[in-house]
């Protein structure tokens, strides 16, 4: 049983996360999450602990930004787009067991953001920005680290608030050279 309340956004999530692992959930409806909803977010963080576990979509990307922003120190957990897809519909509830387990194994606490070694500098010079195929590399390496896919601001953003520094940095983009 996973100690912490999965958030999710609707019911079709619930069941595939308990297809996937034992836990609790919560749906936030869709992005139009209300106060009700956030205040029983905060109520499992502060009980249980959370972790947000929405779909690798800008929909979901808004949701998770908005429960970060009112709900401090929740876990997060990224499901790859291409293990969300089926049939052209993209969302947890078409991963498999298998994929929702390897992406809560993975699962990072956000923290304050802190004047990390990764920089700018690092990202432009992996070809993760400003290159043909930085995007490409972003989402691999994204998948690595277990923080999902974003643009290159926001990569450099997620790596500093989950306090992914340099030599890890270095590592998984070993790894996603190897491949």
């Amino acid at each position: 049983m996973i100690r912490e309340i999965i958030v999710v956004e609707g019911r079709d999530d619930t069941v595939a996360i308990q297809r996937a692992v034992e836990a609790d959930t919560i749906e936030t409806g869709g992005s139009a999450i209300n106060d009700m909803t956030i205040r029983r977010i905060a109520l499992a963080q502060e009980r249980r602990g959370v972790i947000i576990f929405t779909d690798p979509d800008h929909a979901g990307e808004r949701i998770r930004k908005i429960i970060a922003q009112h709900v401090p120190g929740c876990k997060h957990a990224f499901l790859p787009r291409h293990e969300a897809i089926k049939k052209g519909d993209l969302g947890v509830e078409n991963a498999s067991p298998e994929a929702i387990r390897k992406a809560l194994q993975q699962v990072r606490t956000e923290m304050p953001s802190t004047e990390g070694e990764l920089t700018w500098t690092h990202l432009v010079e992996a070809g993760l920005t400003t290159h043909a195929g930085s995007a490409e590399r972003r989402m691999k390496l994204g998948e690595i680290l277990g923080i999902g896919y974003c643009n290159g601001k926001q990569f450099l953003k997620r790596c500093m608030a989950f306090q992914i520094g340099y030599e890890e940095f270095s590592a998984a983009l070993k790894q996603l050279d190897e491949q």
